[in-house]
């Protein structure tokens, strides 16, 4: 099954918690057993499996990016100001992969699944879950 869940981004960088979208996605599924494949759509956006627990490692992942890759000094800049945004996406990854367990993803009590905007705010981002069977 794969569905495509649509959510909107408020800044230019930010950690949204999909969780709950995904959750709802593996019980539409009904499988009990498998996997989830969790796809961003998108050159300057990624997935991230994260501490849900308090918001401030949220905003340390963006500071550590922000640190070790800055706006506004790459060669992509000269196109449409966003090469900052590429690179991170590229280094944290398009997609995330969790398995399902007894019909429920199989996260620890502290991990939740974050959608990372790199370049917005943007009033569409897609993200495709795909859910694929065991055996």
């Amino acid at each position: 099954m794969r569905k495509t869940v649509t959510i909107s981004t408020n800044d230019r960088e930010q950690l949204i918690d999909i969780t709950d979208q995904v959750k709802a996605v593996v019980s539409e599924s009904r499988i009990r057993d498998g996997l989830v494949h969790i796809y961003a759509q998108g050159a300057t956006a990624a997935i991230m499996i994260q501490e849900n627990w308090d918001d401030s490692v949220q905003m340390d992942v963006i500071e550590l990016l922000r640190k070790l890759i800055p706006q506004g000094v790459w060669l992509h800049d000269r196109q449409d100001g966003n090469g900052d945004s590429h690179l991170k996406s590229g280094l944290v990854g398009p997609s995330e992969t969790v398995p399902i367990i007894d019909g429920e993803l199989g996260l620890s009590t502290w991990q939740n699944i974050f959608f990372c905007e790199f370049d917005g705010p943007r009033r569409e981002r897609n993200i495709v879950c795909t859910v694929l069977a065991a055996g």
